[in-house]
């Protein structure tokens, strides 16, 4: 492995982040190319946390754009402060200052709200980390504006003249792909798909992210989640979901699966009342007990067998996924 991108690794994992060598690679090509990323994925599965993990081991500054739908420029990138301009106008009405003196004043840097896009442009000590979440909320005309950014990281304030970056801030972007974004935006970055992790990569997620919890119950929620997204859900649990659980199970001082003890927190997992009423009872029950019955090296291939074991309490499409 190069040893630029081994060094991402760890810098990566020595923030519990579990990462992979194509994450861990397009991460290292993002900062020394300086190109935006996109990371597309499930929701879920950690695309956000690439970019705070970036921030927190490169010791820079975070710097979060929350998108939405109806996300305007003022909003992402600056306004003015009118009611302090107001006031300053006030009492300024007895000075000397001339009109154009007054207009100079009142429109200067200390009037100015900077948003998180001029925030990152203008940021005076080092490379900020710029996160645009879920990009695919905003509307098509804000993505055409962020284009315009990402081209040269300079924008232009008719009062102030055109403010450029001092330091190029590394940029991630993420989306849950509610909507296709433009091919001219995926032209200018980097991208990187996250999927859904494997029973390994699970686990050792599990046992950095929750403290105290023993390999076993680590290992044996990672198998349950591998076995749970093959199922007819609403939504798919990601790994946040995992964490949630995970966390649960420990402040129920639970050390192995118990089919009650999960049937009632499936909350932690399930976010539709339909998903749950469907699964709580028999079905978890032979899911839990599949799970308990194989040794600790059959889980992570234990999919095929723990859903045939669903027979008795569900039925079983071809395709694998359980009704």
């Amino acid at each position: 492995m190069i040893e630029g991108i081994q060094r991402i690794q760890e810098l990566m994992e020595r923030e519990s982040y579990i990462t992979d060598r194509a994450i861990a690679t397009t991460v290292f090509l993002a900062t020394e190319l300086h190109k935006p990323v996109l990371i597309e994925g499930p929701a879920g599965v950690g695309k956000t946390e690439v970019a705070k993990v970036l921030a927190s081991a490169l010791g820079t500054r975070l710097i979060r754009l929350q998108c939405y739908e109806g996300l305007d420029v003022n909003t992402a990138l600056y306004e003015w402060n009118f009611p302090k301009q107001m006031l300053r106008m006030k009492i300024e009405e007895s000075g000397a200052l001339s009109t154009h003196e007054k207009e100079q004043l009142i429109f200067s840097e200390a009037f100015l709200f900077k948003r998180p896009l001029l925030e990152a442009i203008t940021e005076p000590d080092r490379s900020p980390v710029l996160l645009i979440d879920e990009i695919d909320r905003a509307d098509e005309e804000f993505e055409a504006f962020l284009l315009e950014v990402l081209s040269d990281f300079q924008v232009t304030i008719p009062e102030l003249g055109t403010v450029a970056a001092t330091h190029r801030p590394y940029v991630a972007l993420t989306s849950n792909r509610t909507r296709e974004l433009s091919d001219a935006l995926k032209r200018r970055c980097l991208y990187l798909w996250i999927e859904y992790p494997s029973f390994d990569k699970e686990a050792r997620i599990i046992e950095a992210k929750v403290p105290g919890i023993s390999t076993h119950l680590a290992e044996q929620i990672a198998g349950f989640m591998q076995v749970a997204r093959r199922l007819k859900l609403s939504k798919v649990p990601g790994v946040a979901e995992t964490l949630d659980w995970a966390v649960s199970m420990m402040a129920l001082h639970q050390d192995h699966l118990e089919p009650e003890a999960v049937s009632e927190t499936l909350g932690c997992l399930l976010k539709d009342r339909e998903d749950i009423v469907r699964y709580a009872g028999p079905r978890i029950q032979a899911i839990v007990e599949a799970l308990s019955a194989l040794p600790s090296e059959a889980l992570p291939d234990a999919g095929e067998r723990v859903l045939a074991s669903l027979d008795g309490a569900a039925s079983v499409p071809a395709q694998g996924r359980v009704l």
